[in-house]
C-alpha cells in the first residue's frame, strides 16, 4: 500500500515542526503540507487531495472543526484531532474523525492513531477496487450493481431502467425524470437529486439509486455522487492527475482519485 499523504494543520509553529519530526519517523506516512490556519488547510485540501489530515481544534478563525464542515464530501481526507484539550473528545468522533491525540503526543499514542488510519485507509481502497470492478462490468455488459451480483451468485435478470423516478415529500409525491437528473449527491441516508434547477430529496441508499440508474447515462465519480453525462459541459485537468467537472449550469464537482480512470476514459473516447 502507498503511504498516507499528510498534512499537518496547528496555528503554532513549534507543535507543527515538532509533529513533522515526529511523522518523518513513521515510513507510512509522507507529509505533504503543513498549514497555519482554517483557510490555508482547506485551500491546501482542495489542492492536494491528502489522505489523512492532522488537525488541531482550537485555531482563531476557523477552527478544526469547522474546517471539517467546510469540506466537500467528495474530498473528504481521514482527520486525526489533535489539540491539549479532551472535552472536544465526543465531537470529534461525532463528525467521524479516525482519531483524536491530546498534546504533548505520546509516541506509543501517535502510532496507534496512525495504525487506525492505515487500517481505515485499507478498508476503504478494499471497497474502492470492488467498486471499480463492478463498475467495469456495469460498463462492459450494461448490466445493474444488483444484476452483477445476482448473476455471481449463478443468477441472472434482466434490467429495465425506470424513465422517471418517484420520490416522496411529506404528502406530496414528485416523479422525476431521469434525463432530467444533472447529478446527485449523498448527505447521510439520504440522496439529494439535482433535475431542472431544484433539488429533491430521497431516502435510499446509494446503491439502491445507482442501481435504477442506466451505467450508460449516469457515472459515480466519487464514492458519494454520481452524474448525468449528458450534462457535462467540460472538465479541467488538476496538477495531481485528477479532474474537476463543470455540468451546465454552473456546476463543479470533483472526481475523486478512485474514479477518475472511468472519466478520463470518457473524456478521451
Amino acid at each position: 500500500m502507498n503511504n498516507l499523504r499528510a498534512i499537518i494543520v496547528d496555528d503554532e509553529s513549534l507543535a507543527r515542526r515538532g509533529l513533522s519530526l515526529r511523522l518523518q519517523q513513521i515510513p507510512q506516512v509522507d507529509v505533504i503540507a503543513e498549514c497555519a490556519n482554517g483557510a490555508e488547510a482547506l485551500a491546501a485540501i482542495a489542492k492536494e487531495s491528502p489522505d489523512l489530515v492532522f488537525l488541531d481544534i482550537q485555531m482563531p478563525g476557523i477552527d478544526g472543526f469547522e474546517v471539517v464542515r467546510q469540506l466537500q464530501t467528495d474530498n473528504m481526507p481521514m482527520v486525526i484531532f489533535v489539540t491539549a484539550f479532551d472535552q472536544y473528545a465526543v465531537e470529534a468522533f461525532k463528525v467521524h474523525a479516525v482519531d483524536y491525540v491530546l498534546k504533548p503526543i505520546d509516541d506509543d499514542r501517535l502510532h496507534e492513531a496512525i495504525d487506525r488510519a492505515v487500517a481505515h485507509h485499507s478498508q476503504e481502497q478494499s471497497e474502492l477496487t470492488k467498486q471499480r470492478l463492478m463498475e467495469l462490468m456495469m460498463g462492459m455488459t450494461g448490466a445493474t450493481a444488483s444484476s452483477i451480483e445476482e448473476m455471481a451468485k449463478g443468477e441472472s435478470a434482466a434490467q429495465q431502467w425506470p424513465e422517471k423516478l418517484v420520490i416522496k415529500d411529506g404528502s406530496d409525491i414528485h416523479l422525476i425524470k431521469a434525463q432530467d437528473i444533472h447529478w446527485i449527491d449523498a448527505a447521510g441516508d439520504y440522496m439529494c437529486i439535482h433535475a431542472g434547477g431544484d433539488t429533491h430529496i430521497m431516502r435510499i441508499t446509494m446503491k439502491e439509486l445507482e442501481a435504477m440508474l442506466n451505467p450508460a447515462q449516469f457515472l459515480r465519480i466519487h464514492r458519494s455522487t454520481i452524474i448525468n453525462t449528458n450534462y457535462i459541459s467540460g472538465a479541467q485537468t488538476l496538477g495531481n492527475g485528477e479532474y474537476m467537472l463543470a455540468l451546465e449550469g454552473d456546476t463543479q464537482l470533483k472526481v475523486s482519485r478512485g474514479f477518475r480512470d472511468r472519466v478520463k476514459e470518457l473524456l478521451s473516447a
